[in-house]
């Protein structure tokens, strides 16, 4: 089966995944993080790309890059290589190290952005590893604290510098993020998918929603990755109804129309 084509930003901002070939673990020691952290500053930099977040975990890692000039697979193939190389080096490991393609979610717009760099620095404790602040190898500290490896102007002004950063860790309307990796939601992952749509909403709300605004927050879901199966599980409204209403809410909506946001809005209300 011919690989899924890579989705483009035109923001130029990339969330990034990069995994253990097998789920094994990448880093052994505190010495190899380092290592990791190293290679990739060498290899961001060259290919003229910031590091806009990161956190290492034991069999992947979590990036957020920016990459105007269209050069992230260079790097990320030759930080690839050189890490595959210095981990089997050390640890008389053979054969792959990384799984074959890192994955790469194209960040649209700023409020993307922001959850995705929350959700980066929440992994630890969503892991049950460590809570945000204690966790030492992700870029928290570098927002808090002082720039390190990480280029960290850009959200800093978003959020009106370190107390605004600290202010949004906790702001619940930003803590709901999927970043979807194919082109269908896998199942285990439809509620997930469905509440970032809905920014945090319930998506069993938007049955009672006025009938404009229950076509539009449908549309979200299936521009989402949601399938009709999922849909028609998570909202209690029929199959042939979501498809008679994406269909005619896709149809009737401008691209600057205010539907959407406000359905995404009214969902995370709870329909109040």
């Amino acid at each position: 089966m011919p690989r899924r084509a890579r989705e483009y930003a035109d923001t130029g901002f990339y969330h990034v995944i990069h995994r253990g070939n097998g789920r094994q673990l990448l880093f052994e020691d505190d010495r190899s993080r380092r290592l990791f952290l190293k290679l990739l500053t060498e290899h961001t930099s060259e290919k003229e790309i910031d590091i806009i977040a990161w956190c290492l975990m034991s069999n992947h890692v979590h990036l957020i890059l920016h990459d105007e000039g269209g050069r992230l697979s260079e790097a990320m193939h030759g930080l690839a290589t050189s890490y595959a190389r210095y981990f089997n080096g050390t640890t008389g490991h053979v054969g792959s190290v990384f799984q074959d393609r890192f994955t790469s979610v194209p960040i649209k717009d700023d409020r993307q952005l922001l959850q995705a760099v929350r959700y980066v620095h929440e992994n630890p404790a969503k892991a049950g590893i460590a809570e945000i602040g204690r966790y030492p190898w992700s870029s928290y500290g570098d927002y808090l604290r002082g720039p390190g490896i990480t280029h960290t102007a850009t959200v800093l002004d978003m959020l009106g510098g370190p107390d605004g950063f600290l202010r949004f860790c906790s702001d619940g309307r930003y803590g709901w993020y999927y970043a979807r990796v194919s082109r269908k939601v896998p199942d285990d992952e439809a509620l997930q998918a469905a509440r970032a749509a809905l920014c945090g909403g319930d998506p069993g709300a938007i049955k009672a929603l006025p009938r404009s605004e229950r076509d539009a927050a449908l549309c979200l879901l299936r521009d989402a990755g949601v399938t009709l199966k999922q849909i028609e599980r998570l909202t209690g409204i029929g199959r042939s109804a979501v498809m008679r209403a994406t269909k005619r809410a896709g149809t009737s909506m401008s691209k600057n129309d205010p539907v959407p946001e406000r359905a995404a809005e009214r969902a995370a209300e709870g329909v109040k």
